[in-house]
């Protein structure tokens, strides 16, 4: 995840043109991040950060080479449990530590003085933890019997879910010398390629029409009325991806290079399979969803670009019209004040519970909303540690799309919110569900606008909308998948070049998307701005996996409705799952809402929501 203070001149600056920017938009909020620390400066800060160190030093100390005797004799559950809640402690330290200065970092990784301390920050970070990789290494070297057995019983018991979820990482341990060098020259090898990635996007300027926009309001030009600002602005971006290909390309070889190498010596055979076990998920899961989606290209995309090119008169839309809006549709700006008012009113409808923790959002300045030169492009939600509380970065513009990705961001908030009681060790949620709570709670605020929309061309635009956002959240990011996977086992071979790499993305999006969709000239380099290709290979999945859980989940809903005690039942299963964080399968949370994503006719039922949708737009041309 992408990750106070530059000099005041620079803030203020940057903090003048947002609100220029922002005029029609009413105030957008920017996040305040003293509840981690106050500034760059903070002396608490470098006392936490002098702390930690030391803390990782005595631990090493204490138990390093010793780990085994723990679970000796009587009183392995109290002796166990002390030193996991010890290492506890110190992994939230650290984790305080490195989200303040990624979060700072986001905000303008152009920066040279956040570049410095986030940079700065890292490697003292990843120093410090490297004294404390022992741990669990030497924890997967003791027999499972005596672990669980002292598991068995308080205060380690709290921690069995964690002591099973690293059990599953013990196939593809190394030695102690080989994690721990793997950990260091992390720093300068797949960190720095990430960084530099972070800042060679940050940095790009797109020459549109007089102006020399970064990349955000360039990609959000892609869904302007007028086809040739949208035209424009495509020729921009592929003009300067094009330009800077020569160092994405060298960015892209040598992390799939280094993925090769890590893979390797881990003992894993497919290029997919280390994501698949961070994500607690079995291979053949996955391949049931890419095969079912893939299957679903002609019923999902293919057939709503072809009734969308109709809508523009066509037989045929280029690329840079995929998004476009419908025409004879007005578009109208969207106040920052109003998004608020229809998410949480779309959260509360579902449960004044989620209403009340997303509002926590926007009153405890936990959001950061503005598009600023340097900032980084996208959206996401930082969990941070349990001992604070998430922040979510958005770049907002006003359009419909940015109020569903607020409703989004914030989805995945209440998750993290929820899940905090679990502890940094089990507080994370693996990508099987990390995507729930946000496409939920989109799913949410999406059918309560609809509902309040009763003018016919209005809710046609809606509807269309929402499908072009689940055709991109499904079908786009399984052709992601599947172009990941072809560069991956590719780079195997050999160096890619950039004509390459262009090549292999071109046959995935000509797949994916049909033939109502043109590929034009220009079209080739677009790959290279996909953040999670080079943050997290293989990640894209999640969404997809997320969209089809989602729309299943939210069918189980439906069905409630109408029924208050059983959608009062819903509900209260609904939180117990966001509330377990990482510390049960995704299976077994997923079960008392009868829905099992190891059955492959599973992923038909999120699947068939969409083509339903697809099919209620037709059902009005007629």
């Amino acid at each position: 995840m992408p990750q106070s203070a530059a000099a005041p001149s620079d803030s203020a600056l940057s903090t003048a043109q947002a609100t220029a920017r922002a005029v029609d938009l009413g105030p957008l909020p920017e996040w305040d991040l003293s509840d981690l620390y106050a500034g760059l400066d903070d002396p608490a800060f470098a006392a936490d950060l002098a702390q930690a160190e030391a803390e990782c030093r005595t631990f090493a100390e204490s138990y390093r080479g010793r780990v085994a005797d723990l679970v000796a004799g009587d009183g392995a559950a109290d002796r166990l449990g002390t030193a996991v809640a010890a290492y506890e402690a110190i992994e939230d330290r650290l984790g305080r530590l490195m989200s303040y200065a990624g979060l700072v970092y986001s905000g303008d990784t152009t920066d040279p003085a956040r570049a410095k301390f986030y940079g700065d920050t890292q490697e003292r970070l990843t120093a410090a933890a490297s004294d404390l990789l022992f741990f669990t290494l030497e924890l997967n070297r003791i027999e499972d019997r005596l672990v669980d057995a002292a598991a068995a019983h308080p205060p380690l018991s709290r921690y069995r879910p964690w002591l099973e979820d690293i059990r599953r990482e013990k196939p593809h341990q190394l030695s102690d010398e080989a994690e721990k060098l793997f950990l260091e020259k992390s720093v300068t090898g797949r960190a720095a390629w990430n960084r530099l990635f972070d800042e060679t996007i940050a940095s790009l300027r797109f020459p549109l029409r007089g102006e020399e926009l970064t990349l955000e309001p360039t990609l959000n030009k892609l869904q302007d009325p007028d086809e040739t600002v949208r035209r424009d602005a495509a020729g921009a971006l592929s003009s300067v991806f094009r330009t800077n290909l020569r160092v994405f390309t060298l960015i892209t070889n040598t992390l799939a290079k280094d993925k090769e190498i890590s893979d390797r010596w881990r003992g894993f055979t497919d290029v997919s399979d280390a994501r698949h076990l961070a994500n607690r998920v079995e291979r053949d899961t996955v391949e049931a969803l890419v095969a079912a989606v893939q299957a679903a290209y002609p019923r999902l995309s293919h057939r709503y670009y072809k009734l969308k090119a109709r809508w523009f008169g066509r037989d045929s839309l280029a690329y840079w019209d995929r998004n476009a809006p419908l025409p004879k549709v007005e578009q109208r700006t969207i106040p920052w004040a109003e998004a608020r008012e229809t998410v949480l009113s779309a959260y509360g409808a579902f449960s004044p519970k989620m209403a009340e923790i997303a509002r926590r959002f926007f009153d405890g300045g936990w959001i950061d909303a503005p598009v600023r030169p340097g900032k980084a492009p996208g959206a996401f939600a930082h969990p941070t540690v349990p001992s604070a509380h998430p922040f979510v970065l958005v770049n907002y513009q006003g359009k419909p799309r940015d109020v569903m990705t607020l409703a989004h961001e914030l989805g995945h908030g209440v998750h993290q919110v929820l899940a905090g009681h679990n502890g940094a060790l089990m507080a994370p949620t693996p990508l099987t569900l990390a995507e729930t709570a946000s496409v939920f709670g989109e799913m949410l605020t999406f059918r309560r606008v609809l509902e309040a929309t009763t003018d016919p061309v209005q809710r046609r635009a809606m509807l269309a909308a929402k499908v072009e956002d689940m055709i991109n959240t499904v079908v786009r990011q399984i052709a992601f998948y599947a172009f990941e996977r072809k560069v991956h086992l590719a780079r195997r071979e050999g160096e890619l070049t950039a004509e390459k790499i262009c090549e292999l993305w071109m046959s995935v999006q000509a797949e994916s998307l049909g033939p109502a969709i043109r590929l034009d000239e220009g079209y080739e380099p677009y790959w290279a701005y996909i953040p999670h290709f080079i943050h997290s290979p293989f990640y894209v999945y999640a969404y997809a996996f997320g969209d089809c859980l989602v729309n299943s989940l939210y069918g189980v809903y439906q069905g409630a409705n109408g029924a208050p005690a059983a959608e009062e039942a819903f509900v209260e299963r609904y939180f117990a799952l966001l509330a377990a964080g990482g510390s049960r399968p995704y299976g077994e949370l997923l079960a008392p809402f009868g829905l099992d994503a190891r059955d492959p006719a599973f992923w038909q039922i999120g699947l068939s929501m969409i083509e339903g949708m697809i099919a209620e737009l037709e059902a009005m041309e007629a």
